[in-house]
């Protein structure tokens, strides 16, 4: 169920390309079965910001046909607000992989001048502005000039911005993604890049450990940096001050896709309805810890009091409620 009003402000707004997604359950070769589902970091990230409680919009330009029909009725069943999807003409892009437990493969994309990649800077709404949160990320920057023009006219606006670099070394150069980074940073409240391999590449050198890549990556001009770590857990750097935390256990592994863009989004929401920043990386911690138990990008998403549970029982502190 969507929330919200008809001309609200979203406490959550994210900006992106939703994508057709083709699974398997095996690596892809002649004769694999795949499932057809929807994914994308943007609606990934957008499901988790509204599975975590927030009112959440999406600003995706989406086919005018069929597909686009069930698309956009996907997008509502995930409880995210679709009135600002933009329906146009043009192909899908659409992306195939098989289930990942480790995490350490590349998608195969099919998108090159899809509609989602036609967004444009008149796109952006007044909404953001208004937004509590605006969270985009480096594949919205790296799918064309007019998209990365709408998310750097949404930064500019924006009264908290996040940005999730989310290299993609098949979509672009590190040199090119590094120069998003450092044109978007001084907008971000927040950045989350991994460590190492994209913080470093994105840098243009790997820094000596995550507390200097950190540093490095405040002196850009963000506010905050939650470092991603994999099995290490986050390291959140706040203006100077580093929290370490921890990767949360779950009992059943099925694929790591979508578990940053799960982060993020949760992040978003929680800091849109008022949580610091620590409570709200803690809680995107947990939330993508659990998202690892579905295939696919928004294969399980945790409700707000699992995370929480998943937090306190872990860490034994307690969660804002």
């Amino acid at each position: 169920m969507v929330t919200g009003l008809p001309g609200q402000a979203p406490d959550v707004l994210v900006i992106g390309e939703v994508l057709v997604e083709l699974t398997a359950l095996e690596p892809l070769r002649d004769g694999t079965q795949l499932r057809l589902g929807f994914s994308g970091d943007a609606l990934n990230a957008a499901a988790a910001a509204a599975a975590a409680g927030a009112h959440t919009c999406l600003l995706a330009r989406v086919p005018d046909d069929e597909l686009g029909d069930q698309l956009v009725a996907r997008v509502a069943a995930l409880g995210v607000d679709t009135s600002l999807l933009v329906r146009t003409a043009g192909q899908h892009g659409l992306y195939l992989q098989h289930a990942d437990p480790e995490g350490q493969r590349e998608f195969v994309y099919v998108r090159r001048g899809s509609a989602g990649s036609s967004l444009t800077d008149s796109d952006v709404p007044e909404a953001a502005a208004r937004a509590g949160v605006v969270l985009a990320s480096g594949v919205a920057c790296a799918i064309s000039a007019s998209a990365r023009s709408a998310v750097h006219a949404a930064a500019r606006a924006a009264r908290c911005f996040i940005y999730d670099p989310n290299w993609r070394p098949r979509l672009v150069d590190a040199a090119t993604a590094g120069s998003h980074l450092r044109t978007l940073a001084p907008y971000a409240r927040l950045v989350t890049p991994a460590w190492p391999r994209e913080a470093g590449a994105l840098l243009g050198a790997t820094p000596a450990g995550p507390a200097e890549a950190c540093a490095a990556l405040r002196a850009l001009g963000a506010g905050a940096v939650a470092l991603t770590q994999g099995s290490r857990g986050v390291l959140l750097d706040d203006g100077g001050d580093l929290t370490a935390v921890p990767a949360y256990p779950v009992d059943h592994v099925a694929d790591q896709t979508g578990a940053g863009d799960v982060l993020t989004g949760t992040v978003a929401a929680r800091l849109a309805l008022g949580d610091d920043l620590c409570a709200a990386v803690r809680l995107g911690a947990a939330a993508a810890a659990l998202s690892l138990r579905g295939h696919g990008g928004t294969g399980y998403l945790a409700g707000l009091d699992e995370s929480r549970r998943l937090v306190a029982r872990t860490s034994g502190l307690e969660v804002s409620t």
